[in-house]
């Protein structure tokens, strides 16, 4: 039972010893060997909503280093109250580290290193008793991969992806989806508390918190075709499409996605960055692999997958996912009008 409560890929480290084998979280993790410095926070994956929250991490009190690849992010980062730092080893002494990566192959990398060029990674080298908390939305299986690796060497993993958008990310109103070891899951709640209006926690095994937040999102964008046709319905009927999105958002459907991004598709406001179309096709496509597995048709979530492939070919990989309302409305026959185009 629920208890209620994006910088890219390829990073890299040094080879370092390893520790033993213990029962995966069973009992969470346990200090031995090197001492981290305790209530400190390495963050890696620093996109807009990696930045977001690593930013508000370090306005609530904590140091947090912040690994970039690029030496030319580290001003903008400074700025926002973060240590960045270009060598990932300076996050291996901490109590905690944060990832928040694209998808399975760059958390992967991250934390099995790249045998292939020699280079371990954060299992190997991360302080046991330490916790990698993963905050990004990738698969079951490479969060149990990665549960099972940290687990190895006496560490802590907690998954916590979040529902919300990078502007809810500035304002700490993130929702966080929270499933691990429970020792490790409460020491890793006052971080939580600095970033979420909300906690729930889904159980021990963290593969469970990236199966909802993979649920979620497909409701959120199957919602957003929904939007997108009976939005591109009213205008081609003569309608008014705010005061029609009022009268549907004030009476059965005042959600947070249907009102956020029902305003983005009413008044054509397509902006690039957000949740681009390419990461939201990843993240249909895992949980089109989910149901599969289950057994579980999904027929209009591979709709909207092949919509975002759509999107994808006609050249809207960098607008944000509410972009589906204007491949609605160019289905419909609908010129492009967006609402300060008379302004």
């Amino acid at each position: 039972m629920l208890k209620s409560e994006t910088e890219s890929r390829s990073a890299f480290v040094a080879a370092g010893p390893s520790g033993s084998v213990v029962d995966e979280q069973a009992a969470g993790s346990a200090w031995r060997g090197r001492t981290p410095l305790q209530g400190h926070i390495g963050f890696i994956g620093l996109g807009h909503m990696g930045t977001a929250i690593a930013a508000n991490l370090a306005a609530a009190g904590r140091q947090v280093i912040a690994y970039v690849r690029r030496a030319e992010q580290m001003g903008k980062l400074a700025a926002l109250g973060l240590k960045p730092t270009t060598d990932i080893t300076e996050v291996y002494d901490r109590e905690f580290v944060i990832s928040m990566l694209p998808d399975d192959a760059s958390v992967r990398e991250v934390v099995f290193g790249r045998p292939d060029l020699g280079a371990d990674g954060l299992a190997k080298r991360l302080i046991p008793g330490a916790i990698h908390l993963s905050m990004s939305t990738i698969s079951t299986s490479a969060s149990s991969d990665l549960a099972s690796e940290h687990a190895r060497y006496g560490q802590g993993y907690v998954a916590a992806p979040v529902f919300g958008n990078p502007d809810a990310a500035k304002a700490r109103q993130l929702f966080v989806i929270a499933a691990g070891a429970p020792n490790d899951v409460e020491r890793c709640r006052p971080i939580f508390d600095a970033l979420g209006q909300q906690t729930f926690v889904v159980g021990s095994a963290p593969a469970t918190a990236n199966l909802v937040k993979l649920a979620g999102n497909a409701m959120s964008a199957t919602t957003l075709e929904v939007l997108g046709e009976v939005l591109a319905l009213a205008r081609k009927c003569g309608l008014d499409p705010q005061e029609f999105l009022a009268i549907l958002t004030g009476t059965m459907f005042g959600s947070r996605v249907h009102r956020i991004y029902g305003n983005k598709i009413a008044g054509q406001q397509y902006t690039t960055g957000g949740f681009i179309f390419p990461l939201a096709l990843k993240d249909i496509r895992l949980v089109l692999n989910e149901a599969e597995s289950a057994g579980v048709p999904m027929p209009s979530v591979s709709v909207v997958r092949d919509r975002l492939i759509t999107g994808i070919a006609r050249g809207y990989s960098e607008l944000d996912w509410s972009a589906l309302g204007l491949l609605a409305a160019e289905e419909a026959g609908l010129a492009f009008e967006p609402a300060d185009a008379h302004a």
